[in-house]
């Protein structure tokens, strides 16, 4: 039985995905920093198929720790996504919060590596596959998303580097790029404002983070000899056309 560890386990695509996985026959190490919502997932799926790793992934200090205890039976990773991230603030860049620009970076790309680093070797090993959430932001520019976006598109040159260096290992390197998906990434982005979230979506039927999760699995149980680069997924509700034109 292969084992995934899947970061940002408690809420949206991560949620969706331990439950995705599990129900394909794959263990699951979920992490998150909601213990609560972990353990509502063990309760749901079972000890032996979700393991909770409460953590969160900038703290390097508790997730080593967190990975030191995990149990016999979900120590050999096959299969890394890292999904934890965030967008945090809308302001244009002049008048945007540094504090949440360093978080974006802190959570989106330092601690991405940072655990992606520290599995390599094993994953080479057992000739395992990462996948990388990053999104359309890091193709096409849009106004407040700044740092956000340079985040995700480091996540997708990252993606591209690591296909590189592990050429001839059998690891398998992804980035997933989702448009509009709906979950709590607004609220967490508006600090918690539901209207704003509601209004996003209204009436545009997003993507779900179902839709996410079972393609993650898709890539995930492709043949060995098969790599996706890079995956970009839309509702077909979004569209990236359109330009900004400032007149005078």
């Amino acid at each position: 039985m292969p084992t995934a560890l899947i970061t940002g386990g408690t809420s949206g695509i991560g949620e969706a995905a331990v439950r995705a996985f599990v129900a394909a026959g794959w263990r699951a190490i979920a992490t998150g920093r909601r213990k609560e919502r972990l353990d509502a997932l063990v309760a749901e799926l079972g000890a032996d198929k979700v393991h909770p790793a409460v953590f969160d992934v900038r703290d390097e200090a508790a997730r080593d720790a967190a990975l030191d205890a995990l149990p016999e039976n979900f120590r050999a990773v096959d299969l890394l996504i890292n999904n934890a991230g965030l967008a945090l603030g809308t302001a244009p860049a002049q008048s945007a919060s540094l504090d949440q620009w360093k978080t974006m970076i802190d959570t989106n790309v330092t601690a991405l590596v940072s655990l992606t680093r520290k599995l390599l070797p094993a994953l080479v090993e057992r000739k395992g596959a990462i996948i990388n959430i990053s999104s359309v932001a890091a193709t096409y520019p849009y106004t407040g998303g700044n740092v956000y976006g340079g985040t995700k598109a480091f996540v997708h040159q990252f993606s591209l580097g690591l296909r590189s260096d592990l050429a001839g290992t059998g690891v398998r390197v992804t980035s997933i790029e989702p448009g509009m998906v709906e979950t709590e990434f607004t609220l967490v982005r508006t600090e918690g404002n539901q209207d704003a979230s509601d209004k996003l979506y209204g009436g545009a039927n997003p993507m779900t983070g179902e839709d996410i999760a079972n393609t993650l699995l898709w890539v995930a149980q492709l043949p060995p000899h098969l790599n996706i680069n890079t995956l970009e997924l839309m509702p077909v509700s979004q569209s990236f056309a359109g330009f900004q034109v400032a007149r005078g």
